[in-house]
């Protein structure tokens, strides 16, 4: 199968559904350590919340929101609360909710940071990348805010200033996989998916790499139209019911990328007859 044509149609269309998938934007961003208001008591969370299953989120949410209500000044728990919203699609919810943290604790980074997840979620990708930016010192530069910028970069489009991002974090954390993750999803926003299979294998072979990045790794060899090997790779380490469901999205993706090719050409020929 013949790589994406590098075309504006054909990358959004790719952009949509690579995102859906991955959630690539500010992956890694941990709010397990963030800073805490004086005297409050955070709600203990028993795993990360992106590997939390359906009903793990909806308990989790429950306990946690019942904590932001008693006190929505908590840092914390605003935080835990908003990424388990998000988990769960209510982007607006999880917005309203780091507002309100974000005021009551204006200087705290990682509260900050979880903010412009938040923005970026429900599409304000330049507020996001704008307070990213405010969380971020130049004396103590976090990697995890570095990547973020590159993430949302992507999706505002600026490929080049993105992948610049990616670079000057793996400066700061050589090797990191969720970095060269984000790189290798990034040429694949562009159609570039031999370039992305080689940052994604990467990435997939360092120690810390999770599951998330394999399934990055899943996504670019079927979409180049490896699928047996593509499969094999989704369901290493996965329940059968996450793997079958990362398998037929694979397939789908698969099944539409000949209509992409087909748009993108239509595209450039309207293109073209605009320009003469």
């Amino acid at each position: 199968m013949p790589a994406l044509v590098k075309t504006p149609l054909s990358t959004r269309l790719l952009q949509c559904s690579a995102i859906a998938l991955v959630a690539l934007t500010l992956a890694g961003c941990n709010t397990t350590k963030d800073k805490m208001t004086t005297g409050s008591i955070p709600v203990a969370l028993n795993k990360p919340v992106e590997t939390m299953n359906d009903q793990e989120v909806r308990s989790a949410t429950e306990r946690v929101g019942q904590a932001y209500e008693k006190n929505p000044r908590d840092a914390a728990n605003g935080v835990n609360y908003a990424n388990l919203l998000r988990m769960q699609g209510r982007d607006a919810q999880a917005l309203a909710v780091m507002q309100q943290v974000a005021i009551a604790n204006p200087n705290d980074r990682s509260v900050l940071a979880a903010y412009g997840k938040a923005q970026a979620a429900a599409g304000q990708l330049q507020q996001a990348l704008d307070t990213i930016g405010r969380a971020q010192t130049a004396d103590r530069p976090d990697w995890k805010l570095v990547s973020a910028q590159g993430a949302i970069l992507d999706q505002l489009g600026r490929s080049a200033e993105a992948r610049q991002r990616y670079r000057d974090a793996l400066d700061l954390q050589p090797g990191e996989p969720s970095i060269l993750s984000n790189l290798g999803m990034s040429y694949v926003l562009t159609g570039d998916l031999r370039t992305a299979e080689t940052y994604l294998r990467q990435a997939a072979g360092q120690p810390g790499a999770d599951s998330r990045v394999r399934q990055n790794l899943a996504l670019v060899v079927g979409l180049q139209g490896r699928f047996p090997e593509a499969e094999q790779i989704a369901r290493r380490e996965l329940s059968p019911r996450q793997a079958d469901a990362n398998v037929a999205y694979i397939r789908s993706m698969m099944s539409q990328q000949n209509s992409w090719q087909k748009l993108a050409a239509k595209d450039v020929g309207n293109a073209d007859k605009t320009a003469n």
